[in-house]
């Protein structure tokens, strides 16, 4: 499962999963470094980052974000 890092507030953070739902994860259990807008893959209970998907789906929202202003 994945999960979009939507906000962090002290120690946790707040992921929303593929189905748009909000899920609350300890930060303590994520990888360091992780900031919001990042992709985190879940997988037996221990989560680890995808910056291929980041940087995918941040390339994205910027090319959406563009095609509103042109």
């Amino acid at each position: 499962m994945s999960y979009i890092i939507d906000r962090l507030e002290g120690d946790l953070a707040l992921c929303e999963d593929e189905l748009k739902k909000i899920i609350t994860i300890p930060r303590s259990q994520l990888p360091d470094g992780l900031k919001e807008g990042d992709i985190v893959m879940e997988k037996e209970g221990v989560y680890t980052s995808d910056p291929e998907e980041t940087a995918r789906q941040r390339k994205e929202m910027r090319k959406k974000l563009m095609d509103l202003f042109e």
